[in-house]
């Protein structure tokens, strides 16, 4: 059932803090890859015993899944230097692997860490770039491998990693009067999972802020849907808003100082944005269709969202201070779902031309590309810096998450045991 539908049949939610809910990890699953993938070797890091996560194996697991990245395995390594003193170029390069990744693991004295690596290139025998990295804590090593393959993704390909960020996304479990649901926020890989709300209602629509510090989801609580602020900080969730009818597709501006939503309380849903300072709010579609879903153009300048205004859900776009708005999609007979890419140059939406499935469209020629299969995938969300797509589809075992890179060519499956993964949100670069 897609977003348009849920409104239609008036699918609200109810969000609540509950103890003890079920943990379970999502496993993962690669198919494709880049044709053109670099290779690269990720060296065992010198570690001390402190430290019990294996660093240089998360750099490795991030590189090979984004499938830009033919990974050396280890068995095949002639040598493990740690320090660029001990580097042999010769080995690697008659291997066929031009990039090199060592490091070094050491303890501050202060209870904890500091990670050094180096990225070089085996064929001119130079170090790339090198960094030392603090780690505070054990439980922190993870952050610090993300940012490692981050830094070493950007480097090599010229667009920021995605690696060191958060997915957020809905769990649910069971069936009839058992089906439970949680909000999950994890790593950008699935792991270090955490369960801040557990309901036994549906949630829906999580949306960060751009500082990562709260989270805008859809709940609902006796009889009355509402909107919620969730602070990753402290935990607390809080009522924001709470009309008759709907209040539903939170989105949060670029520089957060404002959300926009859908409210159907003046009769039809419309498009509506508040000022999170003031908490005053303005009414930025008034029209008799079903206007929702929105969602902000980097710049805070526009806003797309879907509506049935000319008679099937269709993406539309208005400037953010409202006004005329202006059709995109005019390929397949419903679009919905839209985001802007990280650049603005091109559009994410749920398409049903030939099942429904995720498209993307760029902006200045109105090609569109379809990359999923179908037939049930929903809520696409970018990842930062725009080269990999998250989405839900239907797997065999039930929902599922997906990755697809913008090209099509690598997918990654995450699957929950004996449940469904939905409503998938990826976090900002942490700043």
């Amino acid at each position: 059932m897609n977003v348009y539908q849920r409104i239609l049949a008036l699918l609200v939610v109810v969000c609540a803090l509950a103890a003890a809910p079920a943990r379970a990890q999502l496993e993962i699953t690669v198919t494709g890859g880049d044709i053109g993938a670099l290779p690269i070797a990720i060296v065992p890091f010198a570690q001390v015993p402190g430290l019990p996560t294996d660093l240089a194996q998360v750099i490795d697991n991030d590189l090979a899944r984004s499938g830009r990245f033919r990974t050396m395995p280890r068995a095949e390594m002639r040598q493990r230097p740690s320090e660029l003193a001990s580097f042999d170029a010769a080995p690697w390069r008659a291997q066929g692997f031009d990039n090199v990744v060592i490091g070094k693991v050491w303890d501050d004295g202060k209870g904890g860490f500091v990670v050094r690596f180096f990225l070089l290139d085996s064929l001119s025998g130079k170090q790339v770039i090198a960094y030392d990295y603090p780690i505070k804590s054990a439980s922190q090593a993870r952050y610090a491998a993300h940012w490692i393959a981050d830094k070493i993704y950007e480097q090599l390909l010229g667009i920021p990693g995605y690696f060191n960020t958060k997915i957020a996304y809905v769990a649910a479990k069971g069936l009839g009067f058992q089906r439970t649901y949680q909000l999950v926020i994890a790593d950008s890989d699935g792991e270090n999972p955490q369960y801040p709300i557990n309901s036994r209602e549906t949630i829906m629509s999580p949306a960060w802020s751009p500082d990562r510090k709260q989270i805008a989801l859809v709940g609902y609580e006796r009889g009355r849907s509402a909107i919620y602020l969730y602070s990753t900080e402290t935990g607390r969730v809080q009522k924001l808003i709470s009309e008759k009818g709907i209040n539903g597709s939170p989105a949060w501006s670029p520089d957060g100082t404002k959300l926009a939503f859908v409210l159907s309380f003046e009769i039809n849903p419309d498009i509506y944005v508040m000022d999170l300072a003031t908490k005053q709010r303005k009414r930025l579609t008034d029209h008799y269709a079903i206007d929702t879903e929105p969602a902000w153009s980097p710049d805070g300048s526009k806003i797309l969202f879907t509506s049935d205004r000319g008679g099937k859900p269709q993406v539309y776009e208005m400037s953010a201070n409202g006004g005329e708005p202006r059709r995109l999609t005019f390929q397949g007979s419903q679009n919905s779902r839209p985001s802007y890419s990280p650049d603005g140059k091109s559009i994410l939406y749920v398409t049903t031309d030939g099942g429904q499935r995720i498209a993307v469209q760029d902006l200045a020629s109105g090609a569109v590309r379809y990359l999923s299969s179908g037939p049930l995938d929903e809520g696409p969300s970018f990842a930062p810096g725009g080269a990999v797509i998250i989405y839900s589809s239907q797997g065999p075992r039930g929902r599922q998450l997906e990755t697809v890179s913008v090209d099509g060519r690598v997918r990654l499956t995450m699957r929950q045991a004996g449940g469904d993964v939905q409503e998938p949100s990826w976090s900002p670069l942490m700043r």
